[in-house]
């Protein structure tokens, strides 16, 4: 039988003997390892020694959500985790390097404050900041967010809640969270016919674009005037295509009739200096005669018999055939005026939820959701979003703690 020479067998039986040890000390820094990956994915960092400290001991004591949580108290999950998870939502190419505004800001003090996170689509708020030759909030431009951004502001600390109607030229029952926010407006009202405002809102907050929602058994009876009802002169494209869209779309994108993006198009091509424009209550048109922007009736003899808008007023189609299964609220009538409204009607939807939850899931993780124990997890953290009054730092806290322990 082969045997190693002495010296290499105590060599060997040290090494054996260290890796033992090794796995004993692994093993009882399990808790602690883990609060280091859990910090490192939540706010992009290393924690500090005694927040490393404090998260360890509440591994130890079973309470790994609430070490999450910690994590979380970090600047840098406001200032970068935070930042670029809401920045895609504000400009249509989902760019995650555009500069701070006040879409992103509201987004980073609603999550900090723990607040309802349904009120994002609802709410009378925006975030403002302070600090030394930071200049104040302005409706026409960005260069307060832009300045606490190139000054490194902690974002944890310097962002204060203010009513929008306060510092922007909406009256406060035409806020709508951040649908009405400067930057969303810029993006999202500018041009066009208010549908994309729309459509990036269920893709950025019920994660379904329109191509998903489309249902061809909806009445057609609020689809406006633009729409060709024969496509390239084939009729079969508009019943089996843009009927399916339109038909539920139209009549939801009917709540931001009154709602513009003000620009000098020759001056300022670029919108940088634009604002919100809304027709309040005695102010119309010059071109409708209405408190409808002219925009609703861009291309209007396309198909005359099409819908003529008269008003703000809306109607989910939605809450009935297919898309029934996005989870409307029963106890909201579906129907309403105004963006505000609106808004409502799809923040209290279950996909709202559902899609609020499966976004951190994908931050947090790196990775969507991929077997029967992620969906099992995704559904669990949905009814705890609900339970916590949709406070959306509980979910990035219970993402860490399922990714990091799996």
């Amino acid at each position: 039988m082969f045997r190693l020479p002495r010296h290499q067998r105590a060599c060997l039986a040290w090494i054996c003997a260290a890796t033992l040890l090794l796995g004993a000390n692994l093993a009882s820094a399990g808790s602690r390892e883990q609060a280091k990956r859990m910090h490192d994915r939540i706010s992009g960092v290393p924690p500090a020694s005694d927040v490393l400290d404090d998260m360890t001991n509440l591994i130890d004591t079973g309470d790994a959500v609430g070490a999450a949580m910690l994590a979380t108290s970090a600047p840098e999950f406001y200032n970068v985790t935070l930042k670029n998870f809401a920045t895609p939502w504000t400009n249509r190419e989902g760019d995650v390097f555009a500069p701070l505004n006040d879409y992103t800001a509201t987004i980073i003090g609603l999550v900090r404050d723990d607040a309802d996170f349904r009120d994002i689509l609802s709410a009378d708020v925006v975030y403002v900041g302070s600090g030394s030759g930071v200049p104040a909030y302005a409706a026409n431009s960005n260069a307060h967010y832009e300045a606490l951004e190139a000054q490194g502001a902690d974002l944890s600390t310097v962002l204060s809640a203010t009513m929008q109607s306060s510092v922007s030229p909406l009256p406060p029952e035409a806020t709508a969270g951040v649908i009405t926010t400067r930057a969303a407006a810029r993006a999202f009202f500018i041009d066009g016919t208010n549908r994309a405002m729309f459509r990036f809102t269920m893709l950025n907050h019920l994660c379904h674009d329109m191509e998903q929602v489309l249902d061809t058994s909806r009445a057609p009876d609020r689809i406006r005037q633009d729409v060709s009802r024969s496509p390239g002169g084939d009729s079969r494209v508009f019943l089996n295509n843009c009927i399916g869209c339109h038909s539920g779309m139209d009549p939801l994108a009917q709540a931001y009739a009154y709602y513009d993006f003000a620009y000098d198009d020759v001056a300022d091509p670029d919108a940088e200096n634009g604002t919100i424009s809304y027709n309040d209550a005695g102010q119309t048109d010059p071109l409708t005669g209405t408190r409808v922007k002219a925009k609703y009736f861009n291309n209007a003899t396309t198909f005359e018999h099409g819908f003529a808008t008269p008003d703000d007023s809306w109607s989910n189609y939605w809450r009935a055939g297919q898309n029934a299964l996005l989870g409307w609220d029963p106890g909201l009538p579906g129907s309403g005026t105004g963006a505000k409204s609106m808004g409502r009607e799809l923040a209290q939807s279950d996909a709202f939820a559902s899609c609020q939850v499966e976004k951190v899931f994908e931050n947090v993780c790196l990775r969507p959701p991929q077997d029967g124990a992620d969906r099992a997890q995704i559904d669990a953290m949905v009814t705890s979003f609900r339970g916590s009054g949709y406070n959306l730092k509980q979910v990035f806290a219970e993402s860490a703690v399922y990714c990091m322990g799996n």
